[in-house]
């Protein structure tokens, strides 16, 4: 049940948000395993004159960046699942948005079971309660 937040140095456009959302459905599900009915995904754009990286901006730079932060359930996920997730989301945003920024920034958070939730109910209560 994570919940992807992230923010985009770039022209907002559907095509652009409908290959977003598809590259993180699918590395989240595939690489750390979350199923995709509970995921959710906000997604900001930021016009690329508005975006600094080393002193620039983007647009002076000609680059696009991106900065998302996943919030998981802690202990889902070993490291090398994480390590892998933050290097296939680099490339897939690279492979989206091309000329991407170094300085574009992947965050996996890693949340206590009773302190996150969703519907009401934290991750902890889900585990306790399996059925319900």
């Amino acid at each position: 049940m994570p919940i992807l937040n992230v923010k985009v140095g770039a022209a907002r456009s559907d095509e652009l948000t409908s290959q977003i959302i598809k590259l993180l459905a699918e590395i989240t599900a595939g690489i750390l395993g979350k199923d995709p009915a509970v995921t959710a995904v906000a997604i900001d754009y930021v016009d690329p004159r508005d975006w600094f990286a080393g002193g620039k901006s983007l647009a002076e730079q000609d680059k696009s960046s991106v900065y998302f932060d996943i919030k998981i359930t802690d202990g889902t996920n070993t490291k090398d699942e994480k390590a892998r997730y933050v290097r296939a989301a680099f490339d897939g945003f690279s492979k989206i948005l091309g000329n991407l920024h170094h300085e574009s920034y992947i965050y996996v958070q890693d949340v206590r079971a009773d302190a996150y939730g969703y519907g009401g109910q934290t991750q902890e209560w889900r585990y306790h309660h399996p059925s319900a």
